[in-house]
């Protein structure tokens, strides 16, 4: 048992319980900073603070300031204002907490969540302009665009925030809400910070529609993996293929999942699908190196002669040879292969030539030029 004291006479910020209770705990523990000092900054009426001095405090950047931002408002707690022609928020608005449902699943859209428990008014905390970034001239506000990249996460996938501005209407969120929901009942666990992310990721700055997301998850799980970062390499994937529909991510997968089970049709393996490392392998074979079907197929033939079992490893070891040499075709290959066996040819005959060679005999007696006598010369001379 705990037994807790509080003799405490410094000035007090309230926090609300149910922050404490439902939106503390699966938050990123950077981001609960963030909103407790704006808890602080408006306690104190400290109208005058700035991203900068924020960023200061934290000794983070500015942008670390904004995605904590950014993330409170896709909860639900902030609501962030813009100025026109400005990219980070000016004002900040608290919001009324509200209750998530007692059973910790994401609320459906038939099963939304219920009503604010505080009923106080929202409270403001206006942001003045940087020094570095002079204000324009005063300008209508614009509604400001919530979605906010994973930066950390996705910033090595070279797809960074590509648009911040927003194409799904604000009544949206009970699409994204969905999405959450059936992505958590496929993965069979509650999402992460992380993968809640990713998915808004997708949805909001990548403008994936709610029903290709869906698909998404679906096809992950279905390979067999119920991995984020497989689920970020597929989406990115589809992405830079230009896939924006169910139906044209439907004749993708359709089309790779042939050549998968035509490769482990060469590799002699039937009634099962790829795992995942067998599915990078060969998505790098076909999309990396740009290899035929053809080409790929008789790397796994010559395997299994080699080696007589599977091997992605060993099938590996002669695709990335063949793209080293610059093999692009069966024609290639068989240029290759009677370059091979006219080399082999070449030094096998060097190898009989120097077995049939006499070999020098190994007697020291014999290892200095012998004499030469004609005998009948000689023969003469001892006559006379």
């Amino acid at each position: 048992m705990l037994t807790l004291n509080n003799d405490c006479l410094a000035s007090v910020t309230a926090v609300p319980d149910l922050f404490l209770e439902q939106y503390m705990p699966a938050a990123n523990g950077e981001f609960v900073k963030v909103y407790l000092y704006l808890l602080k900054l408006v306690k104190d009426h400290q109208q005058d603070s700035t991203l900068s001095s924020m960023a200061d405090f934290f000794s983070c950047t500015e942008n670390d300031i904004v995605r904590a931002l950014k993330y409170w408002e896709k909860q639900g707690l902030l609501s962030l204002s813009y100025t026109a022609g400005e990219s980070v928020p000016t004002g900040i608005a608290f919001l009324p907490l509200v209750r998530k449902e007692e059973s910790g699943i994401l609320p459906t859209p038939e099963s939304s969540i219920s009503g604010p428990i505080a009923a106080a008014p929202a409270v403001s905390v206006e942001i003045p302009q940087t020094e570095q970034t002079p204000a324009p001239s005063p300008q209508p506000a614009v509604s400001a665009p919530s979605a906010s990249s994973p930066a950390d996460d996705l910033s090595s996938s070279g797809i960074s925030g590509q648009s911040a501005e927003k194409k799904h209407a604000p009544g949206s969120r009970e699409e994204l809400q969905h999405v959450l929901y059936v992505a958590q009942t496929y993965f069979g666990h509650l999402l992460s910070p992380t993968e809640i992310e990713c998915i808004m990721f997708f949805y909001d700055d990548l403008h994936f529609s709610a029903d290709l997301l869906e698909y998404l998850v679906e096809y992950c799980v279905s390979k067999g993996s119920t991995s984020i970062h497989y689920l970020k390499k597929v989406g990115l994937a589809w992405q830079e293929s230009g896939i924006r529909d169910v139906a044209s991510a439907k004749q993708e997968t359709t089309t790779f999942n042939k050549h998968y089970y035509t490769i482990l049709k060469a590799f002699g393996i039937r009634n099962r699908a790829p795992v995942e490392k067998e599915a990078e392998v060969m998505d790098r074979w076909l999309n990396t190196y740009g290899f035929t079907i053809d080409l790929i197929t008789e790397a796994c033939q010559r395997t299994i002669s080699k080696i007589g079992q599977p091997s992605f490893q060993y099938a590996e070891g002669i695709l990335s040879k063949w793209k080293e040499q610059g093999v692009r075709s069966m024609a290639d290959v068989e240029q290759r292969d009677a370059e091979h066996q006219k080399r082999k040819k070449t030094a096998s005959d060097q190898n009989a030539a120097r077995k049939t060679a006499p070999a020098a005999s190994s007697n020291r007696f014999n290892n200095f030029h012998q004499r030469e006598y004609d005998y009948q010369k000689l023969e003469e001379q001892l006559l006379k």
